[in-house]
């Protein structure tokens, strides 16, 4: 196993830092960080073929007499980059940070470690692209095709097995004998496998937004994303200044979709200029979908459907824009489809827990990845990574209620599967992810912190059953008549 350094900065004080690492800065982060990295086969099966450099960070303890067990963090996506969460991460881990280093890892295809990115996450790119799918696919064609003319551009090469082959890989080289997996979104697929490849090396986990190995992503997205969508509208009915404002949410809702495709202008989100584009269905409901993951741009949705529905898309187009542009919020999307398509896309082919899709997404996501997967080079899965050993240690579920990707139904059945060291809470109107909102942030560093799995599965999470959800947005109008928002 061969360590390497690079793009390091020498601050002098490298030797104060885990084996093989070097001083270093990250975005977010005001203080000086340590960074390595380390040569891994591209291929497992081929230990002495091409490498590619697994770039890593560590987050360091603040205390002089630190915890020997630090905290693994797995990115979401498929496809983020842990290393370029690393300012979120801090802040979330802040209490934790005080006894604990915490490693960020560029999971291979990621950010800094043989990254498989598109140029397709500019936010300025024209409006006009949302209505033509099919130079949405030609573009990731070319993608693909300039991807697999890389060194690295073994497609097949970039599955979670793998990758957590590469994790494991790390906790060695900087010598600790247990790590605390934390992981968010696809991060909790990434931390469920871990535990079933190395248990012996898990401390306590804490796993937030359940995407499991059996999950089928693309068959998930509709029912959940309706499921979201309807308790939002449902929301407004019984929010008496929303329902007032709105009467006619639901039926305004039919009504766009009744009226699509069509063609419309509208300022673009970030640029501000006018654009016309062929807004299709599939379009307005991946625009609807974005701001689900997050209640406090849900409590828009109303305004922008209402307004959606009177012809003016500016409000629909800037919610479908609003997750965007965030540091670390990119993806890579050569390695989301790689994991995708080798993981997910066998198991909906053969029908493997088949869904109904929701009434009004129906089946666009699967047809999408579909199409897309059909051409993408698939690894090889081994079938055990589709169960779910019983836990290694405490390990703590979350789920936010109102979230469209990952709602509790999925962690549900985690939590059956891995018995007794398992506990699952539920933020009732939480969206995506729920660790670093209200109290939760504390339950969670008592839950690592606790002295026995015991203690840490008894840490009082009852403050997360009263976080509420954001009333819907009401614009406060001037008072002349016909004035709108």
């Amino acid at each position: 196993m061969a360590l390497a350094l690079a793009g390091m900065v020498d601050t002098g004080h490298a030797a104060d830092g885990p084996p093989g690492t070097q001083a270093c800065r990250l975005p977010g982060v005001a203080t000086a960080v340590w960074c390595g990295v380390l040569k891994r086969p591209l291929d497992p099966a081929q230990p002495q073929g091409p490498q590619i450099d697994l770039h890593f960070a560590v987050l360091p303890a603040r205390a002089r007499n630190k915890r020997p067990d630090p905290v693994l963090f797995f990115a979401g996506g498929p496809g983020q980059s842990a290393m370029a969460l690393a300012g979120s991460v801090n802040a979330l881990m802040a209490r934790t940070l005080n006894r604990r280093d915490v490693v960020l890892i560029d999971q291979r295809g990621t950010g800094r470690s043989a990254a498989l990115k598109c140029d397709d996450d500019s936010p300025t790119r024209p409006l006009a692209e949302l209505g033509n799918p099919e130079r949405q696919y030609a573009e990731i064609e070319r993608c693909r095709q300039a991807l697999q003319k890389l060194p690295h551009g073994d497609l097949r090469q970039y599955t979670t097995v793998i990758a957590m082959q590469d994790a494991d890989a790390v906790r060695q080289a900087l010598g600790a004998q247990q790590v605390n997996v934390v992981g968010g979104s696809y991060g909790t697929r990434a931390g469920l496998d871990y535990m079933r490849q190395f248990p012996q090396a898990v401390r306590r986990a804490v796993l937030d937004g359940l995407a499991p190995p059996d999950m089928v992503l693309p068959a998930s997205f509709s029912p959940d994303s309706q499921n979201a969508f309807d308790a939002t509208l449902s929301a407004c009915a019984a929010e008496p200044a929303c329902q007032a404002r709105y009467p006619r949410l639901r039926a305004d809702w039919q009504a766009l979709l009744d009226s699509l495709p069509r063609e419309v202008s509208a300022p673009h989100p970030v640029t501000g200029l006018t654009e016309t584009l062929t807004l299709s269905r599939d379009a307005v409901l991946s625009m609807a979908r974005v701001p689900l993951y997050a209640p406090a741009l849900a409590s828009a949705l109303p305004l922008a459907i209402s307004e959606a529905a009177a012809g003016r898309f500016q409000a629909l187009l800037g919610l479908g824009a609003s997750l965007g542009g965030r540091r670390g919020s990119s993806l890579a999307m050569g390695m989301h489809f790689s994991v995708i398509c080798a993981e997910d896309m066998p198991r909906l082919a053969d029908g493997a827990q088949a869904e109904a899709p929701g009434s009004d997404f129906g089946e666009a996501f699967s047809r999408i990845y579909t199409r897309i997967c059909a051409e993408w080079p698939r690894g090889t899965v081994p079938a055990a990574f589709y169960t779910l050993p019983t836990a290694p240690a405490a390990t703590l579920l979350l789920s936010g209620g109102a979230d469209p990707a990952t709602p509790p139904r999925h962690a549900e059945r985690v939590a059956q599967a891995l018995g007794q060291k398992a506990r699952h809470v539920v933020v009732p109107q939480a969206g995506h992810g729920v660790m670093g909102i209200g109290c939760m942030r504390d339950v969670v560093f008592r839950f690592l912190d606790a002295k026995s799995d015991d203690e840490a599965l008894k840490v009082d999470a009852d403050c997360a059953r009263s976080i509420p959800r954001p009333g819907a947005f009401v614009p406060v109008l001037p008072t002349s008549a016909g004035a709108r928002p």
